[in-house]
């Protein structure tokens, strides 16, 4: 797995912190973002169970997520929906030292998640089956992803609907107990990247691809030719509960930022516009001459 010890390009980032009910991990978060400038926590939803909401206390974290929570139609669904939107605004609130109901989770065109007003903090959420996972960033862009590291993809034949025909060959002179957890490991980078880029699954995944395991990680073309540079972080690990994550990291030039506190994190409009409604409000709504 390309974790810390072994080689890589682009950002660092530590080991994912693991949540747990009532747990003292946001400590620890905190100190991975003043670090790396990125950090990883994952929970799996029965120990996070006690803090999760219900009713109207979990209305009020959801926020305009509420909607689309009501929106599906299986409960299981359902409820890993909203505990992953609980787990991020519990993160975020935990490192921006602010109020988790007071955090607005937005979207863009694409679908990629967004903390209005706090864009100084990049965020990136996966689930599957009972793991959450968040990460988050202040060095400019991230994707994570998460898969079980032992799901069947290449006997089922799915390599060449997601490889590039580089990494097809790759895979083929592996031995054979090592196809599938490669393939794995190939799939949960792609998923990172793209989520990390805005694009999901509307990049094909047969356009681009990542190196074998064990030598330091970048995006590369269909042919194997390198297609990023050292602004770009891969990682990826495999936890003990079994699942593989995987994290994309784009470093914009912003490095490691100080400050978390979400009173100073705001974005520059937003403050704008809290400042000119309060003149107004003290003008009596006259407007400031």
């Amino acid at each position: 797995m390309t974790d810390p010890g072994k080689p890589t390009a682009g950002p660092k980032v530590g080991r994912p912190l693991r949540v747990v009910a009532r747990g003292e991990v946001w400590k620890a978060v905190r100190a991975d973002l003043a670090e790396h400038g990125t950090a990883l926590v994952h929970a799996d939803i029965a120990d996070l169970e006690p803090d999760l909401p219900s009713g109207a206390e979990l209305r009020e974290l959801l926020g305009r997520d509420w909607s689309r929570y009501l929106d599906l139609a299986h409960p299981e669904v359902r409820h890993r929906y909203a505990a992953s939107r609980v787990l991020l605004k519990l993160a975020a609130g935990a490192v921006l030292n602010g109020d988790p109901n007071a955090l607005e989770l937005a979207y863009g065109p694409t679908g990629r998640p967004y903390l209005r007003g706090c864009d100084q903090v990049d965020i990136s959420l996966s689930h599957t089956e009972d793991l959450l996972l968040v990460g988050l960033t202040t060095r400019g862009l991230i994707g994570v992803d998460a898969e079980r590291a032992d799901r069947p993809m290449y006997q089922r034949g799915l390599g060449r609907h997601v490889c590039t025909p580089y990494e097809l060959v790759t895979l083929a002179a592996l031995a054979e107990e090592e196809r599938n957890p490669a393939l794995v490991r190939l799939w949960t980078l792609k998923e990172a990247y793209s989520k990390a880029i805005g694009q999901g699954m509307q990049f094909s995944f047969t356009e681009f691809g990542f190196g074998p395991d064990g030598r330091p990680v970048r995006v590369q073309r269909p042919d194997g030719s390198t297609g990023t540079g050292d602004e770009w972080g891969f990682h990826t690990f495999v936890l003990d509960s079994g699942y593989r994550i995987s994290v994309a990291v784009y470093d914009a030039g912003f490095g490691t930022i100080g400050d978390m506190d979400m009173t100073t994190m705001l974005d520059p409009d937003c403050v704008d516009a809290i400042e000119h409604a309060l003149r107004e409000g003290e003008d009596g709504g006259r407007g400031t001459p």
